[in-house]
């Protein structure tokens, strides 16, 4: 019952903040000068990255979406799916994969030029995820079949943390709407960018915790169980 009232709360907070992103641009499409458009981008860079940055196996995929309002605001949605296994010989073996989600807002910082459609970005996130794991641990003078063992029963962890991201978009090409000398509207634009994270974990476990409890070791969206994380993504997307 913890278990599925667990993800039954993840899975209606994702869709409360999607449902609230979406309102936004219908709130002010009647006011060009606020609403700027609708971006939705795919991570490429982490895939490929972060199975080359560690010694154990890394799957994450990340999808972000953002509204730009008054040409300097961007509330940001980011959602994912993220894991890890990696084994010790024959002694250790651990699998972890969730979920994870964060929100937040950037605001484009320059001044000049604020209409731009190339921004400067820094702005800050609240990450949670929620995942299912195990560990698998057998000694190494035992030649029974290996136990499998968890800090929680049902096999289930949520984190909470905290990130200051930076980083930069530019526009690579736009396409001409069908009414666009009329209306002045484009038919929207192709975007690449990337951005850099300073992660901060909330969901901290003192080391007499860690070392009465087995915890993951690895957190979707956020990386390797420590205090301090960093990370970077690099997306290409499409503005609506």
């Amino acid at each position: 019952m913890f278990v599925q009232g667990l993800k039954t709360s993840f899975r209606r907070l994702i869709l409360f903040s999607l449902f609230s992103l979406l309102l936004i641009p219908s709130s002010f499409a009647r006011n060009d000068s606020i609403y700027g458009g609708t971006q939705i981008k795919l991570d490429i860079a982490s895939p490929i990255i972060m199975p080359a940055a560690n010694k154990w196996q890394i799957q994450h995929y990340e999808l972000a979406a953002n509204v730009r309002l008054a040409n300097r605001f961007y509330p940001t949605l980011e959602l994912g799916y993220s894991g890890g296994n990696t084994s010790r010989g024959d002694s250790i073996a651990y699998n972890g994969h969730g979920g994870f989600m964060r929100i937040g807002c950037d605001i484009h910082p320059l001044k000049k030029h604020p209409e731009s459609p190339h921004a400067l970005l820094i702005g800050v996130r609240l990450g949670t995820s929620v995942q299912g794991y195990s560990h698998h641990l057998t000694p190494a003078n035992s030649s029974t079949e290996a136990s499998t063992l968890t800090s929680d029963p049902r096999g289930v962890r949520a984190d909470c943390w905290g990130e200051i991201v930076a980083g930069c978009q530019v526009e690579i090409c736009k396409v001409e709407g069908r009414n666009s000398k009329t209306t002045g509207k484009d038919g929207g634009a192709l975007y690449m960018g990337w951005m850099g994270r300073l992660k901060c974990l909330f969901t901290r476990q003192s080391d007499m915790a860690l070392i009465n409890e087995i915890h993951p070791i690895y957190i979707p969206g956020f990386g390797d169980r420590d205090n301090i994380g960093w990370g970077v993504n690099y997306y290409i997307g499409w503005r609506f």
